[in-house]
């Protein structure tokens, strides 16, 4: 997935009114402000409230629903190698999001979770350093994941919007 594809589903699920924040290693570029590592898809936090318009959305991209483990997340592909990651999040009056897991439990979003990063001088909804970080533990590391920690590490001492 690169970066044009990335700007083609932000701009669709924009256009849909669909908010939604940039997770997973295209996330952590987004924070870093450059291109850091190929990615095979993008990973998005997204309210759930608009899940069947961004869903819509990125059908008229030519995306298909290929593994749906709703209500935790739902991959799309489409053709070119494009694959997208949705995460669909339930915010309550305070601001605070969950996320359903695979065995039955949450992932809490707390309002801080939500920034904004720069990217070829586009600014992005992402998720912060701290949930970034957050998110990738408790399981097996892979390459891509300690890659991701360092260049996160590396930002922990700069302010995130």
């Amino acid at each position: 997935m690169n970066i044009t594809d990335l700007f083609d589903v932000l701009d669709a699920l924009q256009s849909a009114e669909t908010p939604c924040w940039v997770a997973g290693g295209w996330g952590v570029d987004v924070l870093v402000g450059r291109q850091t590592r190929e990615h095979r898809d993008v990973d998005l936090a997204l309210d759930a409230a608009k899940e069947t318009e961004a869903l819509r959305a990125l059908e008229a991209l030519g995306y298909c629903i290929e593994t749906d483990q709703r209500p935790a997340r739902v991959e799309l592909a489409a053709p070119g190698r494009r694959w997208a990651d949705l995460h669909p999040v339930v915010f309550d009056d305070e601001g605070v999001g969950r996320q359903a897991d695979l065995q039955g439990g949450f992932f809490v979003y707390p309002p801080d979770a939500f920034v904004t990063g720069t990217f070829q001088g586009r600014s992005i909804p992402c998720l912060s350093v701290s949930q970034q970080l957050a998110f990738r533990c408790g399981y097996t590391l892979r390459d891509v994941d300690r890659h991701d920690i360092a260049q996160l590490q590396g930002l922990s001492g700069r302010r995130q919007d």
